[in-house]
């Protein structure tokens, strides 16, 4: 029997799924991603730094947020800007809604169906509309968060070197707290309907990484921690994490230490679920998300319990913004253009590593990105090869079905792995 799927549907860019089995023994089975590589390390070589953080949020308009914050990140590392307190909020804050933003859209739009019995959650306009309305108020709140401090919902463009160059006014900043409050019966509803469904029964060890939890939920820090307890610097990453490529693949893949792993919201779970808002904390209970959680299918539960952490923790950044003031945009002073850096951030699907070196002109002379998605890849088929033994009982269409939900479960984005 051969199962050769060559549209994934309901997840961002494209992928096809091979399956070949002989009786009970699986004789072949992978993920290939077949998107068109866009080369955007070698696109940044000889451009001015100033142009960087602009380019680098084109690689994925889901998740262009993040790869503009770890872009001006790694750039303020090498240049030694600083900061200030109240834009490092601002740019928090951003990262919440795009974080809210990109799970909604996965939870409702992409996974969803499958537990509902649709092809598309559109299908329900007329049997749930209630529903579909939730769906889109949701999306659209957190969609707000990204347009008030990043102008846009997408490829920000008040973001810059040294912090913002334009800041939200206050009355917009009330404003916004009042939509988000507005959501909370949504997001009760929203908890209700996924504490409902059953998770195909599925587990497997796996080591699960993720930026150290310092103050509070992994976010944005200089040090990297596995479910291993094993605790390093960013700035090592790339003697633990190694970057190779699959014929079968136009992205990249990545092993750590020699072997395949987990990034993304469960593995921010087990390594900093302690750390979760009040709210969160909560929901997780409710769930019965553990932290030593292992099974893939229940991803869609730890973003849930993202979305109610992000939603809350924006609530107390709007407050804190309000309480200290917006501050003034300050052009940074920069002493010497040239340098080299390595940060990362944790991305809605996972870590996120960007390393530049540029010359005393601030030309890139060499960039590389790590994406979360590459570093899921190995992980995905590895769970195909565990999970296929169980399912050999049920027909062609079931299996693929029950593959199809796999991949959704760690909503990948195709588009950024092959970056």
């Amino acid at each position: 029997m051969k199962i050769e799927l060559d549209y994934l549907t309901r997840i961002e860019g494209h992928g096809h799924l091979i399956v070949e089995r002989d009786g009970d023994k699986i004789v072949n089975c992978r993920l290939q991603v077949v998107e068109t590589p866009r080369f955007f390390e070698a696109m940044l070589q000889g451009r001015h730094i100033s142009d960087v953080s602009t380019i680098v949020a084109r690689v994925c308009g889901v998740c262009s947020i993040s790869h503009t914050l770890v872009s001006l990140k790694t750039m303020e590392k090498a240049l030694q800007i600083e900061v200030p307190p109240q834009a490092q909020l601002l740019r928090r804050l951003l990262s919440y809604g795009e974080t809210a933003q990109s799970h909604l859209l996965h939870l409702y739009f992409m996974a969803l169906p499958d537990h509902l019995g649709v092809p598309s959650l559109f299908k329900l306009l007329d049997s749930k509309q209630e529903l579909v309305a939730r769906a889109l108020r949701l999306k659209r709140t957190a969609n707000r968060i990204c347009e008030v401090v990043g102008g846009r919902s997408i490829h920000p463009v008040t973001t810059c070197l040294g912090g913002f160059s334009a800041r939200p006014e206050a009355s917009e900043l009330k404003k916004l707290r009042q939509e988000l409050v507005a959501t909370l019966p949504d997001l009760e509803a929203t908890v209700e309907l996924f504490a409902s469904f059953e998770f195909p029964a599925f587990n497997r060890q796996r080591n699960a990484l993720c930026l150290a939890p310092e103050n509070d939920y992994p976010l944005s820090s200089d040090n990297l921690l596995s479910s291993n307890h094993e605790r390093f610097p960013v700035t090592s990453h790339h003697q633990r994490i190694e970057e190779y490529i699959s014929p079968d693949s136009t992205a990249k893949l990545a092993r750590c230490e020699g072997d395949c792993y987990m990034v993304g919201p469960q593995a921010r779970l087990r390594n900093g679920q302690q750390k979760l808002s009040p709210m969160a904390a909560k929901v997780a209970t409710a769930l019965s998300l553990e932290q030593t959680t292992l099974n893939p299918f229940e991803n869609l539960k730890a973003r849930l319990v993202e979305v109610i952490h992000c939603i809350e923790e924006a609530l107390h950044c709007i407050d804190e913004l309000l309480l200290r003031g917006m501050g003034r945009v300050v052009t940074p002073n920069i002493p010497s253009l040239a340098g080299e850096a390595t940060a990362a951030i944790e991305a809605p699907r996972g870590t996120l590593f960007h390393s530049y070196r540029f010359n005393t002109q601030g030309i890139i002379e060499e960039a590389n990105c790590i994406i979360p998605t590459a570093q899921n890849l190995a992980s995905i088929e590895e769970d195909f090869k565990r999970l296929l033994p169980q399912l050999l009982d049920l027909s062609a269409a079931d299996i693929q079905h029950k593959l199809e939900m796999l991949v959704r479960a760690y909503d990948p984005c195709l588009s950024c792995s092959t970056h």
